[in-house]
């Protein structure tokens, strides 16, 4: 059974809820940004801090992570596997937009792990989740991680600018396949896109060779639908659905803006199983936006 993250997450909230009501006065009066609640809950995953459970409303919280059930209740199970002090959560970016928070994490949980989390807050509380998650792996071709490079939020002004210049290279690039376009959004040489897929290169000629290799291998991938396109500033995640080697797909891709271009990619690919195999309701979309 696939363990998500959010599992453990919510198990710790259900476990530990009794424990909140014990939480000084002076603890409650300490604001909290909703960015800064995000990651205390993910932390939690490793530190068991208690207070983190009182960031989730648990009369609304829905759960889009598929292998875990809807609601606190179906949770515990999951916990009870993990080894007691094996997790560990190292979030590497926090974003906020809107109430919209997403974070790009460094998890040991069942093995070493990349993980894209998004949170969605109503009056300070967390009552929706959004995950995908991959096996970590090698460097690539260009020596860079799955988690390296920049995390600095800059440009915050441009913010939506950014948005929706991430959204038109999906639609135009991934969905439409029109590759005569990319200089629009890509600059050439290698220095001007920094790539952190694990199988890529840096540069537009490093994008082509995969490409190559992939379709000399028979190896498809195709974006379908662009569910939703969050950001902050210079970054910018796009959560998008396709296909990838024949398998249904969640395609997460975070992008860095500089001067009007794309100039480094992060990305999560995970397979999305069969609905009989679902273990709630929610789909692996569904944002309000939709």
């Amino acid at each position: 059974m696939k363990k998500g993250i959010s599992a453990v997450i919510a198990a710790s909230v259900l476990m530990t809820a009794a424990c909140t009501s014990q939480i000084t006065a002076e603890e409650k009066d300490v604001p909290l940004s909703n960015r800064e609640k995000a990651v205390a809950l993910l932390n939690s995953i490793e530190t068991g801090d208690q207070q983190a459970a009182s960031y989730v409303n648990p009369d609304k919280y829905i759960q889009h992570n598929l292998a875990v059930g809807d609601g606190l209740a179906g949770f515990g199970a999951v916990l009870q596997v993990l080894p007691e002090g094996s997790a560990k959560v190292d979030v590497q970016r926090v974003f906020q937009d809107g109430d919209y928070v997403f974070t790009h994490t460094d998890y040991n949980f069942f093995g070493p792990k990349v993980g894209f989390d998004v949170f969605r807050f109503e009056d300070g509380q967390i009552v929706e989740h959004w995950d995908n998650l991959a096996e970590k792996a090698a460097p690539n071709p260009s020596g860079r991680t799955q988690l390296d490079g920049q995390t600095e939020v800059t440009d915050l002004g441009k913010t939506e600018q950014n948005k929706a210049l991430v959204a038109d290279f999906v639609d135009t690039i991934l969905m439409r396949g029109d590759f005569s376009q990319l200089g629009h959004f890509i600059d050439e040489g290698e220095e001007n896109y920094l790539q952190h897929n694990s199988a890529i290169a840096d540069g537009l000629s490093g994008l082509g060779e995969a490409l190559k290799a992939m379709a000399d291998q028979g190896i498809t991938m195709v974006y379908s639908k662009n569910h939703i396109v969050l950001g902050e500033g210079n970054f910018v995640l796009s959560i998008s659905e396709g296909r990838f080697g024949g398998k249904h797909v969640s395609f997460y891709d975070l992008f860095r803006v500089k001067e009007n271009k794309i100039v480094e990619h992060w990305d999560v690919i995970e397979p999305i199983p069969a609905k009989d195999q679902w273990k709630n309701n929610n789909g692996k979309f569904g944002f309000k936006s939709e």
